[in-house]
């Protein structure tokens, strides 16, 4: 009956999953193994799925996301960046960590589904783990969230961009171009200083 819910919720639009009611939630999640609410956080995505289990208070409380981002650069030493569809802003490719994945498998399924590049764990650098103040974020839908990320470097990847839902553009930047409305100055600025070391 649980696989039944789950293909359910799998088969709505994202929009729809996003909107059930906190009581019809709670009334799925209590029938659902471990396995089965980790499969369910995934299908919904784990930070949207954290807010929908808190009930009225999903939108007033600062939420803690681990996630994270890449440097993509090219042969030019460019780097790409996403212009969001949410907002008209560049940032970096990468997103959050669903539960039970490790940073290495979190930002090379993003990449995946951001950019539709492949790339291999074997040439993954970290760069640094960023936390603080610096990674505070809110989105459209009033959410307030304060990003912990593992950012990583990349130069080898195969397969030609391509952007999915969550991008209006993808485009590579040399880094004394790059666009002034920017939603990760401080991931960048990390990069350009540890560039001699990479």
């Amino acid at each position: 009956m649980s696989k039944e819910i789950l293909n359910e919720i799998k088969n709505l639009n994202p929009s729809a999953r996003q909107n059930l009611s906190y009581d019809k939630l709670a009334e799925i999640v209590k029938t659902l193994s471990f396995k089965e609410k980790i499969e369910l956080s995934s299908i919904i995505g784990y930070p949207v799925f954290a807010r929908m289990c808190m009930g009225e208070l999903r939108h007033d409380f600062v939420l803690i996301q681990d996630g994270s981002a890449v440097i993509i650069e090219n042969d030019k030493g460019e780097i790409l960046l996403q212009c969001r569809a949410d907002r008209d802003k560049w940032g970096l490719p990468g997103g959050c960590q669903e539960l039970g994945e490790t940073f290495q498998e979190t930002i090379i399924r993003e990449i995946k589904e951001e950019t539709n590049l492949n790339v291999s764990q074997d040439d993954l650098q970290l760069i640094d783990i960023v936390s603080g103040l610096s990674r505070l974020n809110t989105y459209p839908n009033g959410d307030t969230v304060i990003n912990n990320t593992a950012l990583f470097y990349v130069k080898n990847y195969t397969y030609e961009l391509k952007c999915d839902h969550e991008s209006k553009k993808l485009q590579f930047f040399p880094l004394d171009k790059l666009p002034s409305n920017q939603n990760d100055l401080d991931l960048i600025k990390i990069y350009k200083d540890k560039k001699i070391y990479l």
